[in-house]
């Protein structure tokens, strides 16, 4: 597809540009990168490192050269907030599908919680959750796991850096992880809840760095497109 002219105001963002936006809830990645691109009309847009529509938190875009050091971004460290429900799983191992397989959780203390996380910190072999883009025979396997069809996912390699309960009102739990890139949250907190043999779904999740970028520095959707229009009429 060949680059159409642009506003001159916007030729910085064809040259290249690393934009933080923070994501709303509800809004697929892609969905962040095509409104830009509709703005802009740039066509080379890309982002680094998808987050789920029920997430929030930063994106790192990137338009013209700039998407040349996408693999670059999506290799940083990253850092997530959220929440995990206790109790219960979910075939997606969060709130795109219904809670189901529910555990009393009154036997759980603080300490049992806090204790559980030493399991999951460090080098450690994770599997991803089966509605998940990862490809299978060309095809995302979330495909094929929505038809009720089985999926069956080799463990990956991770490290998780760091792994705290920040709070604990039950049934849900606030975390705080560092890991590395590759590392499915969702798949984290239902392997959190097996340990603990109540069962657990990731019920919120933000990201909240991207290596030295963090969402502090992120601007939100109507503030990007505000500036687009800013620009364009001067």
């Amino acid at each position: 597809m060949r680059q159409k002219e642009i506003h001159p105001s916007l030729q910085p963002f064809l040259e290249g540009k690393v934009i933080l936006i923070h994501k709303p809830i509800n809004w697929t990645s892609f969905d962040v990168v095509r409104k830009i691109r509709n703005l802009t009309r740039i066509i080379k847009v890309g982002h680094a490192g998808t987050l789920d529509p029920l997430a929030t938190g930063l994106l790192i875009v990137c338009t013209g050269k700039f998407t040349k050091k996408i693999n670059e971004y999506m290799g940083m460290e990253k850092e997530y907030t959220g929440t995990f429900t206790l109790g219960a799983v979910t075939p997606t191992y969060d709130l795109e599908s219904d809670p189901e397989q529910f555990h009393s959780i009154d036997h759980l203390t603080p300490e049992t919680i806090r204790a559980a996380t030493a399991a999951f910190t460090g080098l450690i072999m994770q599997v991803p959750p089966a509605h998940s883009a990862i490809k299978q025979a060309g095809k995302p396997v979330y495909l094929a796991a929505r038809k009720g069809e089985e999926v069956v996912l080799a463990p990956r390699p991770i490290t998780i850096y760091s792994f705290t309960i920040e709070e604990i009102k039950l049934p849900l739990v606030h975390f705080r992880v560092v890991c590395s890139t590759g590392t499915y949250i969702r798949s984290l907190a239902h392997d959190f809840g097996k340990a603990l043999g109540v069962g657990a779904y990731m019920s919120s999740l933000c990201r909240t760095r991207i290596g030295d970028f963090s969402l502090e520095e992120a601007q939100s959707m109507e503030s990007f497109e505000s500036l687009i229009t800013f620009l364009k009429t001067e």
